[in-house]
């Protein structure tokens, strides 16, 4: 070939310049300079991330929302239930009392929980302590409704009730109480702030019944988070002790639980396994190739260091810029020994076939292509970083500067290491040869031999992928949901389900955030969402709900209330106290309290940091300051459980755009379709790019050629997904922009080396092989994401195995005669 060299080869032709030596010394100045570096970054805190939960995208909203969710997810998160299933109630009570014991030993910081509790006895005095000297200012809806009426039938209805309860032997008036509350509403109130839950509290222990058998209820919480592997195990030790000494006082009482700890569990042991599955069969399946295609040690050894290389780079380059490495980036980083053995193989494919030239010769020769496939390699990893899932970030980071690690092995480290000869590999490569020529016979140009049947194959092959994509394409749909991909073990959801039934629903993630730009108007906005969730509540919508309303009135509601107890305490006085026999010196006394009680109100600081902390504090958001100093909006939270019909909830409340059901997993799952697409649109960006790029080396045509074999084979696995009923995600679209990078790498090799196919092929299949044992157990993980990227990747990369030979096809090169004047 004739014309001056590219710029690609201009930087090969100077770097072939610099000795072998100096380049090998350059080669390990770089390892020991980022040894130490990484070294530095682990002495200054840079560390190992397990919490699988960092793995998830940074939602963006509102001040208020982002408090509500963190608020929430602390509530929520880390804690533990357990349901100690008994024949009676004593049975029960006593187990319960006996964990509750274990559990809280050791005290203090050394034991794994905090929050071990079950029912607090006093919670009920602590309440109507509180309230009761209020009650002049509290009405259930039934009363208020009863004192509404008309000609002053509903205070005789309530008159007749409190008589009832007077003359009950099961009644709860006492004297005391008729002195200061005649009628007898408070008591009503008082049960009415009871939680919706049917839960009752026996000796400090919450019970439920269900199926002729009581159920003690156990609440903790972990110290640390559940998806930190440390403490998953210190606390998965001290449950399982205390569980053993309980089964052994009372094996008869069954227990269920539930919580993030069990399935945080699963997956670590899952992913530890999966970690050291896959790595170890990617390395052998590695070696083995390396060793039947050279059968030398060295070829073995320097596709090591090359690997070695490259995971130096990954992890150190990882550390920099995020300051830790992810549990998940090394599931994922185990595919880096499937890329980056691929400089090696091509280098010994190269030098198996032309044993006469020198190591740093070899190297400038494939100096090109190797730098070409680095380019878009890196550029598909970069576009895995344009998501705002930080794993996939560190991902995107960890695999292309490991990548870069292993070019700069082969071009620094291979002109003096590998120069040894090899053993001779004729058989190899007149196998390659032999499968090439075969395989491009399908496709040569001009008039097939009388009777070939090479035609009639070319046209069935044809239609054949034309209905494979036509087909497969058609039925592909997509599917973000991000609960898809929780996989935990059967068993394990329907223990939790059962506990949850136990619950009457427990308390889902979603919620309700209700907002006003004052106390008062969001008080008044939760005593009108209230009937609207009841509604739900019978309407089967919802399995039960926790708001401020019931324990917190309006001011308004407060003035209606004392304003319609006064027809009894004002007007009716003494009609009530002669039906009811209280001696006369015992009204003006109750006159009086009423009277006294006009100016008490219900602040929601009181409340707030009275006798409900914990279970009503984390449900009120009061106003931040801002930037601007300015005071932001109240908020406050409805915690919901039992959801059964989302979208019939979220229908109720479109009433009020300043009421929002807030659904974190949906707000996830559509920001997962947002970067489905964009990482779709980003994979024919790249495509474009690249054309453009290989058009200053080949020639537009060859270049749109070496492009249009990643293209086609995304478009094959696309529709093999569809055919298979696997919807598309994220992680599949992630997946083709590998199976972009890595199937230009493949195209490019065979246009770079028009005269060398044998050994291209050849190192194309050793890299395919490589990478489909590296993916292709990605394909079997337990974890959904990991499995679709690597069943994507595994489809794409065979059919790129089968495209990329036909770039050396004579039919192809009819089309490509201008690259003739390229230099080689």
């Amino acid at each position: 070939m004739t014309g001056s060299p590219s710029p690609i080869e201009a930087c090969g032709a100077k770097l072939a310049a610099i000795s072998p030596r100096v380049r090998f010394g350059i080669w390990l100045g770089l390892l020991l300079l980022m040894a130490a570096y990484g070294g530095q970054l682990w002495s200054h805190g840079a560390k190992i991330q397990s919490d699988i939960l960092a793995m998830l995208p940074k939602l963006q909203q509102d001040p208020l929302t982002e408090r509500a969710l963190a608020r929430v997810e602390g509530k929520l998160s880390d804690r533990l239930y357990l349901a100690l299933v008994a024949k009676d109630d004593a049975r029960a009570i006593a187990a319960a009392k006996l964990l509750l014991s274990e559990l809280q030993s050791p005290q203090g910081a050394g034991n794994p929980f905090s929050e071990i509790r079950s029912g607090a006895s006093d919670s009920g005095d602590a309440l109507s302590r509180f309230y009761f000297p209020h009650r002049f200012k509290l009405l259930t809806r039934e009363q208020a409704q009863l004192l509404q009426g008309a000609g002053g039938e509903g205070l005789e209805q309530l008159l007749q009730q409190a008589l009832q309860q007077t003359y009950s032997a099961f009644g709860y008036a006492g004297s005391g109480l008729l002195a200061q509350d005649p009628l007898l509403l408070y008591p009503a109130n008082l049960q009415a702030l009871a939680p919706r839950l049917k839960l009752g509290v026996s000796q400090g222990i919450l019970l439920t019944h269900k199926e002729a058998h009581s159920i003690a209820i156990i609440m903790a919480k972990g110290r640390q988070s559940v998806f930190n592997p440390n403490a998953q195990q210190t606390q998965n030790a001290a449950l399982q002790g205390a569980l053993t000494r309980l089964q052994g006082a009372y094996p008869d009482v069954q227990v269920l639980k539930a919580g993030g700890l069990f399935h945080a569990l699963a997956a670590t042991q899952s992913a530890k396994a999966e970690i050291s599955i896959i790595g170890m069969a990617s390395l052998a399946g590695v070696i083995l190739l390396v060793w039947l295609a050279f059968r030398s040690v060295m070829p073995l050894l320097l596709a090591l260091l090359t690997i070695g290389s490259g995971l130096l780079f990954a992890i150190v380059s990882t550390l920099a810029v995020f300051k830790e490495l992810h549990l998940l980036t090394l599931v994922f980083g185990t595919s880096l020994i499937g890329i980056a053995i691929d400089y090696s193989f091509h280098y010994y494919c190269e030098r198996l076939q032309h044993q006469h030239k020198s190591a740093a010769a070899t190297v400038r020769h494939i100096f090109p292509a190797m730098s070409l496939a680095l380019l878009t390699s890196v550029l598909a990893y970069l576009g895995i970083g344009l998501t705002p899932f930080p794993g996939m970030q560190q991902v995107a980071i960890f695999c292309a500067s490991g990548l870069i690690g292993a070019y700069l092995c082969l071009l620094l480290a291979y002109p003096l290491l590998a120069g040894s000869r090899l053993p001779p590999g004729d058989k190899p490569l007149a196998m390659a040869q032999r499968y090439l020529q075969s395989y491009l016979g399908l496709f040569r140009s001009g008039t097939p031999p009388p009777g070939s049947a090479v035609p009639k194959a070319r046209m069935l092959a044809t239609l054949l992928l034309m209905v494979l994509l036509g087909s497969g394409l058609a039925r592909l749909a997509s599917d973000d949901n991000i609960r898809n991909l929780q996989q935990s073990p059967a068993e394990l959801g329907a223990e939790e389900d059962r506990l949850r039934t136990l619950l009457s629903g427990g308390t889902d993630n979603q919620f309700i955030l209700a907002r006003a730009d004052s106390e008062q108007a969001l008080l008044q906005r939760l005593e009108r969402l209230t009937p609207v969730l009841e509604q739900a509540l019978a309407a089967g919508e919802l399995g039960n709900f926790v708001s401020l309303s019931p324990y917190l009135p309006s001011a308004a509601r407060q003035a209606e209330n004392y304003a319609l107890q006064a027809q009894i305490y004002l007007q009716h006085l003494p009609q009530i106290g002669d039906a009811l026999g209280l001696t006369d010196a015992l009204l003006p006394a109750l006159r009086q309290a009423y009277l006294d009680a006009a100016g008490l109100e219900i602040q929601p600081q009181d409340l707030l940091h009275g006798p409900m902390t914990q279970d009503l504090a984390d449900l009120w958001l009061a106003p931040a300051s801002t930037a601007t100093g300015q005071a932001s909006e109240y908020g406050a939270i409805i915690m919901l459980g039992g959801i059964a019909d989302l979208p019939g909830l979220t229908q109720r409340l479109a009433y009020d755009d300043r009421v929002l059901l807030v659904d974190k997993v949906a707000q996830i799952s559509a920001v997962m379709g947002q970067y489905r697409r964009l990482t779709l649109g980003w994979l024919g960006l790249a495509l474009l790019m690249a054309a453009l790029i290989f058009s200053l080396r080949f020639g537009f045509k060859l270049a749109c050629v070496v492009v249009a074999v990643p293209t086609l084979a995304a478009l094959l696995t696309l529709a093999a997904l569809g055919l298979m009923g696997s919807p598309l995600s994220l992680f599949h679209a992630l997946a083709l922009i590998l199976v972009f990078g890595i199937g230009v790498d493949y195209s490019l090799f065979f246009a770079e080396n028009r005269d060398r196919g044998a050994a291209v092929m050849m190192a194309v299949f050793m890299s395919a092989c490589s990478t489909l044992l590296a993916f292709g157990l990605l394909a079997f993980s337990q974890t959904l994401a990991i499995h679709f990227f690597g069943l994507t990747l595994s489809l794409g990369i065979a059919c790129t195995l089968l495209l990329a030979p036909l770039i050396q096809a004579p039919l192809i090169n009819t089309v490509t005669r201008n690259v003739n004047s390229c230099p080689n």
